[in-house]
């Protein structure tokens, strides 16, 4: 008997003992996180995401203070929980039975009742609480995603979701940055999970995310945004119109919008009036999948998420290559009688023009499609397709946006027959994006470097470090100097005795093209995009303003009667502002 009580004392002990030295020496972090998670509470401290400005200093996007309601049903007294149901109900404009239904739930212990309440409302949750003597009832200091300027720049700066992560625009493109470091505060509870009577408490402060500043002006901003909602309205256009502002030199963004925009504040409330009709009058999933499409078409940032045919704005492209290959001059001359016939095929010149015998100069002022024709000719489909690559206009820029479509529709020079070459050099058969268009057009009066185009001048951490600064990139040499000293010339004569007469700025040179493209995959045969590139000060180019109106519908389509207005309006504010010193132009000083 006394041996077996001395074996089964070895084995029992000596079983706890190996046991106790493999949990206490051997492997002593599995239980020691279990007692932590028995004995401690996490509360988050959500970091304020990082502030988003413009290059003049204008906040556009911040974080806010604000409050979230949770509640812990297990900690509440039998006795409140009626009662808190219908107080707090009342307080946060919720539901009662549910709320009633959330709290009556004994053994749980969080459910959450209202996000991001503002301090008011938290204040009187807080009140209430303390009059009662309630316990289990949690005000969680939380942040929310605010923009301060509203319905401003909704398509760049895109917006948030619940969880403060980035969903569209800047907000996405640049979510890791912005996005902050949550801090957290430690807090004992006792075995039943109520907080502990002792002052236990341990604090990791939160850490904010990283500002940026942007290349976009403020002021230029709302100029263009301003011109570009009147017009949109006065010419009933119906697919959005797009306006971009670009640095010539540089290649930064001073000003991008799509007309109409959504305010950031609001995204998902559709700011078509006419559509959001149609969606309500829709139910269940057939009402979902509309919304969500027609969310999805107003988020788009259709400068640069979207192909268009470029039209007569194009002709640039084909000048300024005809040009620097040496395939024409610019007083090389030629004939329009109207029509041309390529290889069975007729084209005809716009509004059934006749422009006779005209010079190189002269068909790129009127905008002559015969001209333009025998020009691309000239060029040849080789040299055509080559200067196509070369100006960017086969893929995406590369922008600092997300969404920018990946690869435009162009035809190669396999795929190119004399037809096809005919209806390329005027602007036709080809669909590039709108960024893409104007990025060209600054090479071609900037003397011939393709710039790579950006949005985010600085990102900045909390502390005021400079954490990256964006410099301006040449992406290649397109033309050389001279063919683009060539086109600016050309260009001004557009402006002074040509189709872009509108966009004329007292007291500037300005220097420009037209378009008015037939939309070749519109069921409508008289969907048209009106088009016009405008750069100025001419002789010295700061500024290239692109403005085009999707479906307008108006008492005309021209590109120069409906778009030029535009530009000329931007570029009247945009030049003073920018301290660009006026000069006469040589009708100006003969008046």
């Amino acid at each position: 008997m006394r041996f077996l009580a001395a074996v089964l004392a070895v084995v029992c002990f000596g079983g706890l003992l190996a046991r106790l030295y493999w949990l206490q020496v051997r492997d002593p972090e599995g239980y020691a996180a279990r007692a932590a998670d028995q004995q401690l509470r996490e509360a988050v401290l959500p970091a304020a995401r990082g502030e988003i400005f413009s290059s003049d200093g204008t906040l556009l996007a911040a974080s806010e203070t604000c409050w979230t309601i949770r509640a812990a049903p297990r900690e509440l007294a039998d006795e409140l929980v009626e009662p808190a149901a219908r107080a707090l109900s009342e307080i946060l404009d919720i539901d009662y039975a549910e709320t009633l239904e959330k709290l009556s739930q004994r053994s749980s212990n969080d459910c959450l009742l209202r996000r991001r309440v503002d301090r008011e409302t938290a204040d009187a949750v807080r009140a209430w609480c303390r009059e009662q003597g309630a316990e289990g009832v949690q005000i969680r200091q939380d942040t929310k995603r605010v923009y301060p300027q509203g319905d401003f720049m909704g398509g760049i700066l895109g917006f948030t979701n619940v969880d403060n992560a980035g969903l569209w625009g800047l907000e996405l493109e640049y979510d890791t940055a912005l996005t902050g470091r949550n801090g957290k505060i430690l807090t004992a509870k006792d075995a039943w999970g109520y907080d502990m009577p002792t002052h236990y408490q341990t604090l990791v402060e939160a850490v904010p995310g990283c500002s940026l500043t942007l290349t976009i002006d403020a002021s230029i901003q709302h100029w263009l945004e301003s011109a570009m909602d009147a017009a949109v309205r006065e010419h009933n256009v119906a697919k959005r119109g797009v306006g971009i502002v670009m640095d010539v030199q540089t290649g930064a963004i001073l000003a991008m919008t799509s007309q109409p925009d959504y305010d950031p504040n609001t995204p998902r409330l559709l700011i078509d009036e006419e559509r959001r009709a149609e969606v309500d009058a829709l139910t269940g999933e057939a009402r979902s999948a509309a919304l969500q499409e027609a969310q999805q078409t107003q988020w788009r940032n259709k400068a640069i998420s979207d192909l268009y045919e470029p039209g007569s704005v194009f002709k640039l492209i084909t000048a300024a290559a005809a040009l620097d290959t040496g395939a024409c001059r610019a007083d090389d001359t030629f004939v329009c009688a109207g029509k041309i016939n390529v290889a069975g095929t007729r084209f005809r010149c716009a509004n059934g023009h006749i422009h006779g015998v005209e010079t190189f100069a002269q068909g790129l002022a009127v905008s002559c499609n015969p001209c333009f024709i025998q020009i691309g000719a000239r060029l040849g489909k080789e040299n055509f397709c080559n200067y196509f690559e070369a100006f960017g206009l086969r893929e995406g820029t590369g922008i600092d946006l997300p969404g920018e479509i990946r690869r435009s529709e162009y035809y190669t020079a396999d795929q190119m027959g004399p037809v096809e070459l005919a209806s390329c050099s005027f602007g036709q058969s080809s669909k590039v994006s709108y960024l893409q268009m104007l990025t060209a057009v600054c090479a071609i009066v900037n003397g011939g470097n393709l710039m790579q185009p950006y949005v985010v001048q600085r990102i900045t951490a909390p502390d005021g470090t400079v954490v990256q600064e964006t410099e301006p990139v040449v992406k290649r040499r397109v033309l050389r100097p001279e063919t683009s000293e060539t086109m600016r010339t050309l260009m001004e004569g557009v402006v002074t005795s040509g189709t872009g007469k509108n966009a004329a700025v007292a007291g500037y040179r300005v220097g420009g093209k037209s378009g008015t493209s037939q939309k070749l995959d519109s069921e409508d045969a008289g969907a048209r995009i009106s088009s016009f590139v405008a750069v100025a000060p001419i002789e010295a180019p700061r500024l290239a303003v692109l403005v085009c109106l999707d479906e307008p519908h108006s008492w005309s389509t021209s590109g120069g009667t409906l778009s030029g207005p535009v530009c000329a309006e931007v570029l009247a504010k945009a030049l003073p502002y920018l301290a660009a010193e006026p000069r006469q132009t040589e009708e100006e000083s003969k008046m």
